[in-house]
């Protein structure tokens, strides 16, 4: 059965839902622990100037229900780019619904919109597999390096993509999280 895909900003009915769905999602595929802290994470980025509601977006079925979800957020490298770059975090996808192209439909969607913003460059950390697809490269390659304080599996798993040519060029440092309790 085929289901039919809406994808929107948040609105106020699913501020609360999508809580439990990103929580849910992370508790199946890792643990309790990291269920909450994402949940955390998505608390403290609507509490916080970086917010953007209008790039905080959900995928939902005919009935309303939350199938996928995707926050792209203002940040900054050593206190610059806050008007130019996103962080994509968190993105989650209903656990029996992965691998059917939700998260890359949320991820583009996202992309559109963001360039239609005026932004220039969205990072990513996570795996290589999933976000490679979808135009990002290792950020080191760009001069875009993890703070010691951020224990990535391997130095590919921070990414970024350009939204405009030549954004990169003018982007370097070092990504710190320290900003976001959840994080640190």
């Amino acid at each position: 059965m085929s289901r039919k895909r809406i994808i929107k900003s948040i609105e106020e009915k699913y501020l609360a839902r999508s809580l439990d769905f990103v929580e849910k999602v992370f508790t199946e595929y890792d643990c309790e622990k990291e269920g909450k802290k994402v949940r955390a994470l998505v608390e403290e980025i609507r509490s916080k100037k970086y917010y953007l509601p209008e790039l905080e977006l959900v995928m939902t079925d005919e009935n309303d229900a939350i199938l996928g979800y995707a926050m792209f957020s203002r940040f900054h490298i050593e206190r610059k780019y806050e008007n130019e770059l996103l962080l994509l975090s968190p993105v989650a996808v209903k656990t029996e619904l992965q691998r059917q192209h939700i998260s890359k439909e949320l991820i583009e969607s996202g992309f559109e919109r963001a360039k239609t913003m005026g932004f220039k460059a969205v990072l990513v950390e996570g795996n290589p597999k999933n976000y490679n697809p979808r135009g990002f490269v290792t950020s080191a390659d760009y001069g875009i390096l993890a703070s010691p304080k951020i224990h990535l599996p391997h130095i590919n798993c921070l990414m970024i993509k350009e939204l405009e040519d030549g954004a990169l060029e003018k982007m370097s440092g070092t990504v710190d999280y320290s900003f976001y309790d959840a994080l640190s």
